[in-house]
Formats: C-alpha cells, structure tokens, sequence
C-alpha cells in the first residue's frame, strides 16, 4: 500500500461516551475514516499511527441527517465509521497524544 494514501485514511477518532465504555470494555476504538478508505487499510494505519496490534476492524456507512433550516431542508454529509479491536494487551491513549 502506498504509505501517502494510509496517512490520510484516518481523518479522527470518534469520541463520546459509547465509544469510551467500548474502550474500556472490549479494546474497540472508533474513527472516522475516509469514505473510500478499505478494511485492510484502516488497519494498516492504525498500525503505523499508533504503533499497536489490530485484532478486527469493522466498518459502518453513518447517512447523514435531513435537517430543517426555517423553510427549507439541508442535508448533512454521509460518512465512514471505522470500529478498530485491539490485540490483548494492546491500548491506545487519546488523552496523552499531543
């Protein structure tokens, strides 16, 4: 894989307070990942990034919400959600990144 395209596959990490118990419970970390970007991919730069161990990786097309603005109607953007499960042992820390 060309190593330009697996730096831009992850755009950030998903947080909120589902994802953070999915942390701690089952090692399952949770991207936003490109629209276009593959499993194996996903895995790659989480890999390289993070320098961890990728047990699965599994990904959810989020559709975007129809939103009203007075009188008309808007659409948000669809986008990619990348589930990542770590190997045992394996963590990543958001909070001491820089």
């Amino acid at each position: 894989m060309n190593q330009e395209r697996i730096m831009q596959v992850l755009l950030a990490p998903h947080i909120s307070e589902k994802t953070a118990v999915l942390a701690d419970s089952d090692r399952q970390h949770v991207f936003k990942v490109l629209p276009s970007a593959t499993k194996i991919e996903i895995k790659q730069a989480v890999e390289s990034l993070f320098d961890v161990k990728v047990d699965q990786v599994r990904v959810v097309n989020v559709k975007g919400k129809t939103k009203r603005f007075g009188q008309r109607t808007g659409k948000r953007s669809d986008w990619r959600k990348a589930y990542v499960k770590l190997a045992e042992g394996q963590d990543i820390d958001f909070a001491g990144a820089n």
